[in-house]
């Protein structure tokens, strides 16, 4: 396809779903090809999801033909697939803002436009607020229909399942639209996921089962079987049962018929005319249903449709070919990446788990040098670390590497199957702290409070890329749990002192200039606790610089003892503020009376949007200007503990 701008014909007169109802159907095809371009043209520009949104570029236009948002809701699950939405519901002429600071999101924002239903970046939650919708709906009297898109893997998630089992149950008109690519982040894994190539038969048979002749004659037989005294309804259960059991058979469809859902598909998802028929037709159902829509995950982007996992969320492109390149600077995902097939090298017993996310955590060096010690599970987080405690008691060590912002999603499992038995697994949480462009949804600033409470695991937090590594090497060789929490940014040069072996719960001086001053940096924030003390000492101040390594176990009579030889203290962390790191060692200083002034700063008690990670930083006050300008302010100002707003707790 070109890329390469051009006057639009279609796209500019569209500002509103109800615009796209008044083109002719031969003109939508067209709209189509305009709406890839716009696509490419600006995530090729700003970064963001590729491949999943020049898939469902029909699908949503036919889904907006047929239903009338936001009198329909419609739910977007994965919502990174919504690019095509927002261009259609008014948001075309601020689209080359998507992801930027103060731009649109690249999610479905509630803020942003009625048309946005949810905010729906973590997958496999779509069905569950689904089913809730149209059974409030119904509840209140409103008719409006409810749809739910369910793409990108979404389906290998437990929660879905059970979204599906209780909507089923209940009986309601939800209608769940199957986006079935083949595909998630990764290459989807699970029996649902194959779907791809039924036979005309099933086709044929699903198309018979949603026409209003099939749907009447089925409501008599069923009232009239129902209303024969004694016998009626067993008489209508065995029908019920033996309905589902030729479906299954001539459909090769089971799962959705179990949970009691209408099955129609597969679809061609990208003709716009079958998928308008076949919505028009299932709008009518009173029952729950899937449309089966099968589409090419890239479609229209050939670098994307022959790669489509390197293509699903791209970084701003170098070069008008779209070609990715490997950044030059070494990320702590890099890091990662090697050290743990380094560790692997000589520990036949450690194996990797990923949730749908082998190449954005690194996983995927390892697997090709270990591909018998590699498993993904799809996108179910949940189900990856019970996993994890199954792998680990059968012998082996797990490294399971999931992203801080869906670690929150399995919050129980880490306390109930890994904490509780102590069992001997490594989470690497890559994102940890201040996420870049994907706004509100994945940022990783919770982890610490989260677990940081929960009895037996041990929390650290890498600086560099040596501490990566002998990190991961101190973590495989526990007896209990280990997380490792690192953010998505550059390492920083290692120093001499970075590479001193660890001491457990304690940190690293990385310099010592006999200031007055105390830095004390976690982990990401290493870089710009460095710069910030390089811009004091061209001013004059001297500060001495602490790296904590350890959030989890801390030695604190070695830490209270360091800041006691200290007037000033001050101490940053790159997550939450409230229940943070900072916030324990304020109180542990406060119960001691060490007459030492004690400050900290974290990430304020909000939701933050998106914006690049420096942009981010200077939001909380945690850049190197910033945290220099704190440190001479700390420099004059009196002694005492003080809150992150500066006022004085207790004074020394």
């Amino acid at each position: 396809m070109n890329t390469e701008n051009s006057n639009t014909s279609f796209l500019s007169g569209i500002k509103s779903p109800e615009d796209l109802r008044l083109l002719r159907k031969e003109e939508l095809p067209l709209l189509a090809e305009e709406i890839r371009r716009r696509i490419i043209n600006v995530v090729l520009k700003n970064g963001g999801h590729l491949a999943s949104n020049l898939g469902v570029v029909e699908l949503t236009l036919a889904l907006h033909r047929v239903f009338e948002s936001p009198k329909d809701m419609i739910f977007w699950d994965v919502g990174h697939q919504c690019y095509t939405h927002k261009i259609i519901t008014g948001r075309n002429d601020s689209f080359d803002t998507v992801r930027q600071k103060d731009g649109l999101s690249g999610f479905p924002k509630r803020s942003e436009s009625i048309h946005d239903i949810l905010e729906t970046g973590h997958a496999a939650t779509s069905i569950s607020a689904g089913i809730g919708a149209v059974t409030g709906r119904r509840a209140m009297g409103d008719r409006g229909k409810v749809i739910v898109v369910v793409g990108d893997g979404a389906l290998t998630g437990g929660m879905a399942y059970e979204g599906l089992n209780h909507a089923g149950h209940l009986g309601k008109d939800l209608i769940i639209v199957y986006n079935d690519n083949n595909m998630s982040i990764s290459k989807n894994v699970g029996g649902i996921s194959n779907n791809s190539n039924l036979s005309k038969l099933s086709t044929y048979v699903s198309r018979l089962t949603t026409t209003r002749f099939y749907q009447h004659i089925r409501a008599k037989l069923d009232r009239g079987l129902q209303g024969i005294p004694i016998m009626g309804y067993k008489l209508f259960e065995l029908l019920v049962r033996l309905k589902r059991t030729l479906k299954a058979l001539i459909l090769k469809e089971t799962i959705f018929s179990e949970f009691g859902f209408e099955y129609v598909g597969p679809i061609d998802g990208h003709s716009i005319s079958r998928l308008t028929d076949v919505l028009s037709v299932v709008r009518n159902l009173e029952k729950p249903v899937v449309v089966h829509v099968v589409t090419q995950k890239g479609r229209g982007y050939e670098l994307a449709e022959n790669n489509p996992s390197q293509y699903h969320g791209v970084s701003p492109m170098l070069h008008n070919d779209g070609k990715v390149e490997r950044k030059p600077s070494l990320s702590f995902t890099d890091s990662f990446s090697q050290a743990i097939v380094d560790v692997a090298e000589t520990d036949p017993a450690i194996v990797a788990v990923s949730a749908a996310m082998e190449g954005g955590t690194g996983l995927k060096y390892f697997k090709e040098h270990y591909p018998g010690r590699f498993y993904d599970v799809g996108i179910a987080e949940q189900h990856a670390v019970t996993f994890s405690a199954g792998l680990a008691l059968a012998g082996l060590r797990p490294v399971t590497a999931i992203y801080s912002t869906f670690m929150q999603r399995a919050v129980d499992q880490v306390i109930h199957d890994i904490a509780l038995p102590g069992l001997p697994v490594v989470f690497a949480m890559d994102r940890a702290g201040l996420v870049p462009a994907d706004g509100e949804t994945h940022q990783g600033v919770f982890d610490i409070p989260l677990f940081r409470s929960v009895p037996g695991i041990s929390l650290l937090a890498p600086a560099s890329e040596k501490e990566m590594h002998s990190m991961l090497r101190w973590a495989v060789q526990q007896s209990g749990p280990v997380m490792l929490r690192y953010p998505k940014a550059a390492c920083p040069e290692d120093t001499d002192q970075l590479e001193k072996p660890l001491e457990a719960g304690r940190g690293v001086m990385v310099n010592d200039e006999s200031g007055e001053i105390l830095l004390i940096s976690v982990g990401g924030l290493y870089q710009e606790a460095r710069e910030a003390l390089n811009i004091l000492a061209r001013e004059g101040i001297a500060a001495d610089h602490y790296n904590l390594r350890f959030i989890k176990p801390l030695d604190n009579e070695y830490l209270l003892h360091l800041i006691s030889e200290y007037p000033r203290v001050y101490m940053v962390e790159d997550g939450a503020l409230s229940g943070g790191i900072g916030e324990q060692v304020a109180g542990m200083v406060a119960h001691s009376g060490i007459d030492t002034r004690f400050e900290w700063a974290g990430v304020p008690d909000i939701f933050f949007p998106q914006a690049s990670r420096s942009e981010l930083l200077e939001m909380c006050g945690l850049d190197r200007n910033t945290i220099a300008l704190n440190i001479r302010r700390l420099a004059s100002g009196p002694f005492g503990i003080v809150n992150p707003k500066g006022k004085t707790v207790i004074s020394g």
